[in-house]
């Protein structure tokens, strides 16, 4: 590990110390609560699950099962995220078969760079971070939840959920990518198609036609931009399920993949009741952050048994 990445490392920690331990104190406060359907009035409880079908009320009055929320970043606009038009109702399936039940919480909007680029639209990028962190918020705000599933995968999108989902920090999280478009043509081939237009060497209806070769289909786009770099940081982070970035849209290992994130993030409820440390907001330490961001570095050290690359273990206890 470089000393320079060590030195910020310690910076972060130290300066964060306070307001760490008053969140940790805070997901404790949480974690010894009763859970949503028995702590809440009875109006606020039936206003919660009045759309719910019959038998999945019955189930959280009676049985008490895990209730997850899901948090999505569905819209036709971003190749990247059209694909989770069929992801809740995967999601529901699998979660019914493990007695779990589940809700839309909520959904957050989501831009792509690279369709405002050179437009006003553009200006809105960096600012959509906070609004898409606050939805996420507001979304889980109903407070019914044992777990969340976050559905995004672009640039601002993933970073906003992760802050969102971190004001519940006492519920584990998991993220659900949707994968990466198939390979259309190569950037090489694209960037010379680019260079003839700017030379004025070819009309543009030639250069559409080699834009749209590149960007053809659903999932992340074919070059590594923010929305496949995010997915390392989530893999790096331990809050994906293992491998489950860089699988195509649709190919028959994507729906298993999403339907292990409801296993795993069921699996995780679980074990929070028996380990201080499974809550995302422990999981999720300043080292882990940092160190996220550092994902060329983050990739070479050994997972933690827990899941994660982080192994300070500094603020866990």
């Amino acid at each position: 590990m470089k000393q320079s990445h060590i030195e910020v490392t310690e910076r972060i920690i130290e300066r964060s110390r306070p307001t760490r331990k008053a969140y940790l104190q805070r997901i404790d406060d949480y974690l010894n609560r009763e859970k949503g359907p028995d702590r809440l009035g009875c109006a606020n409880v039936a206003h919660a699950f009045a759309a719910m079908p019959q038998n999945d009320k019955f189930k959280i009055y009676a049985e008490k099962p895990t209730h997850i929320g899901i948090v999505t970043a569905y819209n036709e606009m971003l190749s990247a995220h059209q694909p989770y038009v069929d992801y809740p109702d995967i999601i529901r399936d699998e979660a019914r078969k493990l007695g779990a039940t589940v809700q839309v919480a909520g959904g957050v909007p989501a831009m792509c760079d690279g369709i405002t680029q050179g437009e006003p639209g553009m200006e809105l990028s960096l600012f959509s971070r906070d609004t898409i962190a606050m939805s996420t918020a507001v979304a889980l705000s109903h407070d019914v939840f044992d777990a969340s599933l976050l559905l995004g995968v672009c640039d601002k999108i993933v970073p906003g959920l992760l802050i969102g989902a971190l004001h519940f920090g006492h519920l584990p999280c998991v993220f659900v990518p949707a994968g990466p478009m198939s390979t259309g043509i190569d950037n090489t081939s694209k960037s010379k198609v680019r260079e003839k237009y700017a030379q004025g060497l070819c009309d543009r209806e030639e250069l559409l036609a080699s834009e749209s070769a590149a960007y053809h289909g659903a999932g992340t786009c074919t070059f590594y931009g923010t929305a496949n770099s995010n997915q390392m940081l989530l893999e790096a982070m331990g809050l994906h399920v293992p491998g489950a970035a860089f699988i195509h849209p649709h190919d028959g290992m994507r729906e298993d993949l999403t339907r292990e994130a409801v296993r795993l993030v069921i699996q995780n409820t679980k074990k929070r009741k028996i380990r201080a440390d499974w809550p995302s907001g422990r999981r999720t330490c300043d080292c882990e952050c940092h160190g996220g961001l550092a994902g060329n570095w983050w990739f070479n050290q050994p997972f933690d048994p827990l899941g994660s690359r982080c192994t300070c273990r500094r603020y866990y206890h």
